[in-house]
């Protein structure tokens, strides 16, 4: 039987197909069909927007899925069937980057508002309500929240007093005379499974797999292999220039008098290390991308 695989449909869907692409599952979107196909014939995908995922995994329509942390906790804090999903895997990357989204409490640049508090019997608009009720809850403080079906950011000050609102670099919220209260919540992509799912050895050992293909795209995003050779003579000085994700591999070469030094780097660093090899007599000096990286 096949898995049946909940792609989040939306802003993280572009971001989604990549990973997976990085993690060997090709993806093949079409503007006319929900159901992308994937060139693994165990996976069935479907396209199901960020925010219905956990239900419809908690509800046993999709074996597993991908979507944020935020939108598991809006199900789980309302009326729909808890406690039938399990996170299975952690996945920090996002549609513009590769990491958190933080939903923020925003109010206009120009109002007295400085804390949450300062919201008391006001209106906020968002399209994470239960979070943010939960988080007004927590503060003691009585506030409207209204459902927003969109565009949030240019409800304030005349359809709302504050909103909340996820942002990743926060430029929008400023382009709109924004300016950020408080942080509601951090979220990330969840890799969630049914807990029938999972208790199908086939399917569980299938999901699991692809829970250690996307976590290692992810450890290998932002990263090179770097290969070079260099004289016995000068390695402890071409050591000391490498930082390395464990320690480099050193092999030794037909000539005694030289090894071959394999490395994982930063990607941002190559530019500034590589002259410093070569000032370090290290030759045959190889970058090469990486895909995936298994820790």
């Amino acid at each position: 039987m096949k898995l049946k695989l909940g792609i989040p449909k939306g802003s993280l869907q572009d971001a989604t197909v990549h990973l997976f692409a990085r993690a060997g599952f090709n993806i093949y979107v079409s503007s006319r069909s929900y159901f992308p196909s994937i060139d693994d014939p165990d996976i069935e995908c479907m396209l199901i927007r960020a925010q219905e995922m956990a239900r419809y995994v908690s509800d046993g329509v999709l074996d597993a899925g991908l979507t944020g942390q935020d939108w598991i906790e809006e199900h789980e804090l309302g009326d729909g069937r808890t406690g039938a999903l399990t996170p299975v895997a952690d996945l920090i990357y996002a549609k513009q980057s590769f990491g958190k989204v933080r939903w923020v409490l925003a109010a206009p640049e120009d109002s007295a508002v400085h804390s949450a508090k300062d919201l008391a019997g006001k209106t906020i608009a968002t399209e994470l309500v239960r979070v943010t009720r939960a988080y007004f809850a927590r503060q003691s403080v009585e506030v409207n929240v209204e459902f927003s079906w969109g565009a949030t950011e240019v409800k304030p000050p005349v359809l709302a007093d504050a909103i909340v609102e996820a942002t990743e670099t926060g430029s929008t919220l400023r382009a709109n005379r924004l300016r950020i209260i408080d942080t509601v919540m951090e979220s990330n992509t969840q890799l969630i499974a049914n807990k029938k799912a999972l208790a199908d050895p086939s399917k569980r050992t299938k999901i699991e797999n692809i829970a250690l293909l996307l976590r290692a795209a992810i450890e290998a995003q932002g990263r090179v292999g770097l290969m070079l050779n260099v004289r016995a003579a000068d390695l402890q000085t071409v050591l000391a220039l490498l930082p390395a994700l464990q320690r480099p591999t050193i092999s030794a070469l037909s000539d005694n008098n030289w090894v071959a030094v394999n490395t994982i780097i930063e990607e941002k660093t190559v530019r500034d290390l590589i002259p410093k090899l070569k000032a370090a007599r290290a030759e045959g000096i190889v970058e090469y991308p990486l895909n995936k990286i298994v820790l």
